[in-house]
């Protein structure tokens, strides 16, 4: 079997049609829902691209991998997904964005290069790489967002668009009245096509490497097709920046009361720069209706990929995985883009569907347990065939779900936030030790621990599935606190370090140092088997004085 692992970034769990969505139709997302299960709580890791995806890639908890904000890098010593499955017999390819930067002081340190097969893949996130591309090539006085190579860019300037920059000045810019470029950076130009033919931007040729990668594949293989969009800058080629009307806009899900007294650090962000922007109710609608097109562009892509599968027959041995780093607030919550643990911005749609036998009783489902991103990769190890390192793994295999069992599950999701590099935490003066968010949640009630003595947020989703009323702001509510606080220790007290030895290695050890002559504390020897204490007993030997 092989494993098609898709993320789409910035993708809201709600806006597919099979998740509900009242008029974007995601026909091919539905498709696959079809043949597989939806997981309806599922949520990332961390809301923040770099963190959220080094949790997916490790299998880990943000405060077990450490890289916890975007520019962060991967610690060397980390195993990843694709370290797990080639140890299953499985390659593992990167196709699009990781959001990866590699720990370069401590390759330096060891001796390791990237003109060697491991130093390679430190580099690209243990992937090996097939078409690697993080998406935003940005240029400014201070000179170039990412030095990484672009092989998007290589395309873009052999289809004719050639500039230094074709990607912000093609794919991510329109054109004016008067001519002028009208960069996708302004959200002003939302709806405004892109200066670039529709199968040139950015989905459709990620789309193409990835039929490319497959028709010469020897499997076993896992690609991970990792999309830009729906991400801003929001904007869209044509037919897709106007294929929605403003009447099609889903109103804010927000309350005046949020703006009552709100906790320090959502007040903080309730008053920053992404959130005013998306408080404009015009220009609100704009970019919904940009990132409404730049979904169903993604949906028409998937189709032609599940399309190519069916017609090449690799759709009956491939494992596809629909899934999202974390969603996009889009004006909820007076707020823009991530960053907190409101659902449109934690929560993420997932989609699975497995081809094996096993499954066929679970197609077309739903599954309501409480998923996290982090357990994908022991569902991979698993679909290859490999034992999972449940030593290393922090997440749990969603194969029974897939397979129609009902296991013993998680009480609760973990999702972790550091804000330490933002404004934010400069503006409530907050050092970046103390500028970090936890999220628990037990399927009803989630509530938000702030350190630096902040007190912490509490919402009723049953109560109020909107998370408008912040019930931590009132009295009556500390027994529902103290029980997510139990739970939230109880996850802070997991063994997420010990990751060189497994329980098995533990206790395969025990007692095999007495077997080796290690044996202290013994009065007379007695109290072991002979055997242990033979090398210890018998004549004793002499010394021969000539030799001193």
């Amino acid at each position: 079997m092989n494993i098609l692992f898709i993320m789409y970034d910035q993708l809201r769990f709600d806006y597919l049609s099979c998740a509900g969505h009242p008029h974007l139709e995601t026909p091919n997302f539905d498709r696959v829902a079809a043949r597989g299960v939806r997981f309806t709580n599922a949520y990332a890791q961390s809301p923040l691209c770099g963190p959220s995806r080094m949790s997916a890639y490790t299998g880990r908890y943000v405060s077990s991998h450490g890289a916890s904000w975007n520019v962060f890098p991967l610690k060397v010593g980390e195993m990843t997904m694709g370290d797990h499955l080639r140890e299953a017999g499985m390659d593992c390819w990167i196709l699009g964005k990781t959001h990866h930067y590699p720990d370069t002081k401590g390759m330096a340190r060891l001796g390791i290069t990237t003109d060697t097969i491991a130093g390679a893949r430190l580099a690209q996130c243990g992937f090996d790489n097939w078409a690697r591309d993080d998406g935003l090539w940005a240029t400014g006085p201070d000179g170039d967002y990412d030095k990484k190579p672009s092989p998007y860019q290589d395309y873009l300037r052999a289809k004719g668009y050639d500039t230094d920059h074709p990607w912000a000045d093609f794919a991510n810019a329109g054109i004016d009245a008067a001519g002028n470029k009208a960069s996708g950076w302004f959200m002003a130009n939302a709806t405004k096509p892109a200066n670039i033919q529709e199968e040139d931007s950015e989905t459709p040729w990620l789309t193409g490497e990835a039929i490319r990668f497959i028709d010469q594949a020897k499997g076993p293989w896992c690609a991970h097709v990792s999309y830009i969009k729906p991400h801003w800058p929001y904007i869209a080629p044509a037919p897709y920046n106007d294929m929605y009307r403003a009447d099609q806009v889903s109103q804010p899900q927000r309350d005046p009361s949020e703006r009552d007294d709100p906790h320090p650090v959502f007040g903080a962000y309730m008053d920053n720069r992404i959130a005013q922007a998306f408080q404009n109710d015009e220009n609100r609608t704009r970019v919904i209706q940009a990132y409404m097109g730049l979904v169903k562009q993604c949906d028409d892509q998937l189709g032609r990929l599940l399309d190519h599968l069916e017609a090449t027959g690799r759709m009956e041995d491939t494992m596809i995985v629909l899934t999202s780093d974390h969603g996009d607030y889009l004006g909820d919550h007076w707020l823009g883009e991530k960053d907190l643990f409101h659902d449109p911005s934690v929560k993420i749609p997932m989609i699975i569907s497995d081809p094996r036998a096993a499954a066929d009783a679970t197609r077309g489902s739903v599954c309501d347990a409480l998923v996290e991103l982090i357990d994908l990769v022991p569902t991979f190890v698993e679909a290859a065939g490999g034992e999972v390192a449940d030593h290393i793994l922090e997440g749990r295999a969603l194969t029974p779900w897939l397979h129609g069992e009902s296991p013993a599950w998680r009480d609760c999701v973990i999702s972790e936030f550091d804000y330490g590099a933002t404004p934010q935490a400069v503006k409530l003066g907050v050092a970046p030790k103390d500028a970090r968010l936890f999220m628990v949640f037990d399927g009803r009630y989630k509530l938000i621990h702030a350190e630096g003595g902040f007190r912490p947020m509490l919402f009723d989703l049953a109560a109020d599935p909107l998370e408008l009323t912040d019930l931590a702001k009132t009295s009556g509510h500390e027994g529902q606190i103290a029980r997510l606080y139990d739970l939230l220790g109880q996850w802070s007290r997991r063994c997420g370090q010990r990751a060189t030895m497994s329980d098995a290695d533990i206790n395969a050890l025990r007692g095999k140092s007495l077997r080796k002559g290690i044996l202290p504390f013994l009065v007379d020897g007695s109290e072991v088997p002979e055997d242990l204490t033979e090398a210890y007993r018998g004549p004793a030997p002499k010394w021969n004085a000539s030799d001193r």
